[in-house]
């Protein structure tokens, strides 16, 4: 009688290691990856023009023609995406960011036939520990004048920020 409560305890241990020794086969290191997605499944994710184009949503406005866009000086695959907002007089455009850095918009010139907008990562540094991911918010910069038929030139740049660290 004495040894029955080690018996029951090392029985419910003994279940409790083998019910977590049944893992999937297909997690861990050494399975095989998952299959890639359907033709299906894949028109569900990517919209109808086939370039995927950076996860997220559309930002609400009047999309700005890629023929009055310059993205000339993004890096590949950085996102050129525009629209307009407040009958012409806000850019609306797709930033990319990582880790701890933050994008934000900011207009640097302004003439009658067209408007430059950088792209501005900021990231701390010291930056500590970050996550390794990309997200791509949309940024808002004010115009002095409705956008019309007007050039934006894209541009993109990384600045330190001093942390609070």
């Amino acid at each position: 009688m004495r040894r029955l409560p080690t018996l029951l305890g090392a029985g419910v241990m003994l279940f409790a290691l083998t019910a977590c020794g049944e893992g999937r086969s297909d997690v861990g290191f050494g399975a095989q990856p998952p299959p890639p997605p359907s033709e299906q499944q894949r028109s569900r994710i990517a919209p109808d023009d086939g370039d995927a184009g950076p996860p997220g949503r559309k930002p609400k406005g009047t999309e700005v023609p890629a023929e009055q866009v310059d993205a000339s000086a993004l890096p590949e695959g950085y996102p050129s995406e525009l629209w307009t907002r407040n009958s012409g007089r806000k850019l609306v455009a797709i930033g990319q960011e990582g880790g701890c850095g933050s994008v934000r918009a900011q207009v640097t010139g302004q003439s009658a036939e067209r408007v430059e907008l950088v792209l501005v990562e900021e990231n701390p540094n010291p930056s500590g520990p970050c996550t390794m991911d990309l997200r791509y918010p949309p940024v808002v910069a004010p115009i002095d004048e409705p956008l019309g038929d007007r050039t934006v030139v894209l541009t993109e740049r990384e600045v330190d920020v001093p942390s609070d660290q």
